[in-house]
């Protein structure tokens, strides 16, 4: 257990970190995975935009790298592309 007034507080801080942090991943895991399972074309175009900005969002707080990021964003468009 830490000793230092400073160093109770930042496991204190931390801990609520990563809890906010693992809503906002889980969710937009959540997301991706409703996305990954429509088959409507149009109805997944009109989600693909809030999707990017999570995952961006994401990124640049450095919850997923930006090369994930980027590779999440691509396949997505992709699977989006070539639903009929």
């Amino acid at each position: 257990m830490a000793h230092h007034k400073s160093a109770q507080k930042r496991i204190r801080q931390d801990a609520k970190k990563r809890l906010h942090n693992r809503y906002y991943k889980k969710s937009t895991r959540s997301a991706i995975a409703r996305l990954r399972s429509l088959e409507d074309k149009a109805e997944a175009e009109k989600q693909l935009p809030a999707l990017f900005s999570m995952i961006d969002r994401l990124a640049k707080r450095n919850l997923f790298h930006s090369n994930k990021a980027a590779n999440l964003k691509s396949g997505l468009a992709q699977f989006v592309k070539t639903l009929g």
